[in-house]
């Protein structure tokens, strides 16, 4: 008997998962087709199959970047598929708000709530009509959260958090609103970019290297607070610099550098930070009255290390605002939800990969050569011998070939709904000890 019952177990587990994969949408508001399946599926007389947690279709979880780039002028039909899409959904009534529950909805919960989640989730395309509308939040529920956070650039942990709600009750009539304002801001970069480009998307918070109308490498950014934003411009690319020094601005000479060599002597010298006149001749620290009322008229500069607030890699792009990329010391920053911590600067996870990629057509560059560069600290200035174009673009909506529709925080309020500015204090309170783009060293 016990063979016969773990027999009928498995053949359900394999139904549900022979169900879910008829299910998977591809746009929202997609038509789901009624079968046998969903008949007994949807049976009273099955049960909570439902119920079952299989670990394989908990970790299932929809994988939506594409290699198409977001730039690409072959998205706008796909574009325009989804606002066609998200009409009907409006003109059918949207979808429903989630309701605060004392539960936290997550994998394992029965819960009311999670019925409604259910049909939220099957209106936006996210969960198969097949799953049914139990009150259980099963593994289908759950990759399909999974999927829906993806899609909004939130963690794939399965659970309905804070902003995982808030993302949720954003009503689908602003989102129709978000997708047609940027329409238009992708129509307007619809021209010829170049064969190879870079692009950096300050609200996904993520740089794409274009080549040949594909992603050949995608990367997390650091990008600018909502009090210190970063422009928007098209630009390009003119140069390298490996082991770049570091000039303290005035206001941080000023402000931070001053008092702290009061408390500490010694600051300047363990952070690599030498004094030059305006002579270029350097100055030694301890001749310097700290305690003066007005900070020293001398250049701040520290020297290249792994301590320099660029680390190792500064890319220079002409622009009037004296931004850049770069590296950073502070690599625990790529692991933030919300990465807007600099004053405009863009800093690059996984930098000398784009660097390799950036200097590619430059002759004596290869990842060997620029990593034996940079292992000597000793500071390089490299031209590109074919300045590659670089676009920094603010999108909070588009989708691409593979009909997945995408949506972003709204960070710099420029979609013209506070509903869709989820997270925006974040960053606004000016970061103390800041320069320009990192922490001032300690």
């Amino acid at each position: 008997m016990a063979d016969k019952n773990n027999l009928v177990a498995v053949s359900r587990r394999a139904l549900l998962r022979g169900a879910a994969g008829l299910g998977v949408a591809t746009l929202a508001g997609q038509a789901f087709a009624q079968s046998a399946v969903d008949e007994l599926i949807n049976a009273r007389s099955r049960g909570n199959w439902d119920d079952q947690f299989d670990s394989q279709g908990s970790r299932a979880s929809a994988k939506v970047l594409s290699n198409t780039p977001i730039l690409s002028p072959n998205n706008l039909p796909y574009v325009q598929q989804a606002i066609t899409a998200y009409q009907q959904i409006v003109a059918a009534g949207g979808w429903p708000a989630i309701p605060q529950t004392s539960v936290q909805l997550r994998l394992g919960v029965i819960d009311p709530a999670v019925q409604v989640l259910r049909q939220r989730l099957v209106i936006s395309g996210d969960l198969a009509q097949e799953a049914g509308m139990s009150s259980s939040f099963d593994t289908y529920v759950d990759g399909a959260v999974k999927r829906f956070q993806a899609r909004h650039g939130l963690p794939m942990d399965g659970q309905l958090g804070e902003y995982t709600l808030k993302a949720l009750n954003v009503p689908a009539d602003v989102r129709l609103n978000q997708l047609n304002t940027n329409l238009v801001r992708l129509q307007s970069m619809s021209g010829d970019l170049g064969q190879r480009y870079v692009m950096v998307n300050i609200p996904a918070m993520y740089i794409e290297a274009v080549e040949n109308d594909r992603v050949a490498l995608r990367t997390n950014a650091v990008v600018g607070r909502i009090d210190r934003p970063t422009h928007v411009i098209n630009s390009k690319i003119y140069e390298v610099i490996l082991n770049p020094y570091w000039t303290a601005p005035r206001s941080i000479v000023e402000k931070d550098i001053v008092p702290l060599m009061r408390k500490d002597p010694t600051y300047l010298t363990r952070n690599n930070i030498r004094l030059f006149d305006g002579k270029g001749q350097e100055v030694a620290p301890e001749t310097v009255d700290w305690n003066a009322p007005k900070a020293p008229n001398l250049m701040f500069r520290q020297d290249p290390g792994k301590i320099n607030a660029m680390a190792s890699t500064k890319i220079n792009f002409h622009n009037p605002n004296n931004e850049y990329l770069h590296d950073t010391p502070q690599q625990g920053l790529f692991n933030k939800l919300m990465r807007f911590e600099s004053s405009g600067c863009m800093r690059v996870q996984n930098v000398r990969d784009l660097t390799t990629w950036l200097l590619k057509d430059t002759p004596g560059w290869p990842r060997q050569e620029i990593e034996r560069v940079i292992s000597t600290r000793q500071n390089n200035v490299i031209k590109l011998s074919q300045e590659v174009p670089v676009y920094i673009v603010y999108i909070t909506a588009w989708s691409t070939r593979d009909g997945v529709v995408q949506f972003r925080d709204d960070i710099y309020r420029r979609d013209g709904d506070q509903q869709l500015a989820l997270q925006s204090n974040i960053g606004v309170e000016p970061v103390q000890g800041s320069i320009e783009d990192d922490n001032l060293p300690r």
